[in-house]
């Protein structure tokens, strides 16, 4: 699967009715009507529907009499599961680089407060050195 697919994937998922569909299948395959049965749609706008998640690899439906049975396509699933996953350790590599720069600078902050305090007491104290 290409880019292109990808973006065809997104695209078919911006739409709730889709996306809810979708969800429905990850339970089970089930016809057409079936799906249709929640929406206060047409089975037409259904079949529009099926047509733009078949076109983005998301579902499938085998050839044959009616009726037919309506099957999510995992692989579009692992496409998209592998571009987030891919952009999410780059973000947490970038938290994680973030982490440590902001201890390092927490660390090197109390490091000076200490030497800064530890020499002005040293001076106002009268230090041997000072003579």
């Amino acid at each position: 699967m290409t880019a292109d697919t990808l973006s065809r994937v997104f695209a078919a998922l911006a739409d709730p009715t889709r996306r809810d569909m979708v969800a429905r299948l990850s339970e089970g395959d089930a016809t057409v009507s079936q799906l249709a049965e929640p929406y206060r749609i047409t089975l037409q706008a259904v079949y529009k529907h099926l047509r733009v998640l078949e076109d983005a690899g998301l579902v499938s439906r085998p050839r044959g009499p009616q009726p037919r049975p309506v099957r999510l396509e995992v692989q579009a699933l692992d496409l998209v599961d592998t571009w987030i996953e891919r952009h999410r350790d780059r973000v947490e590599q970038r938290y994680r680089r973030l982490d440590a720069v902001l201890a390092e600078m927490k660390g090197n902050k109390h490091g000076q407060n200490h030497g800064d305090s530890h020499r002005g007491r040293s001076e106002a104290a009268g230090h041997p050195d000072d003579s």
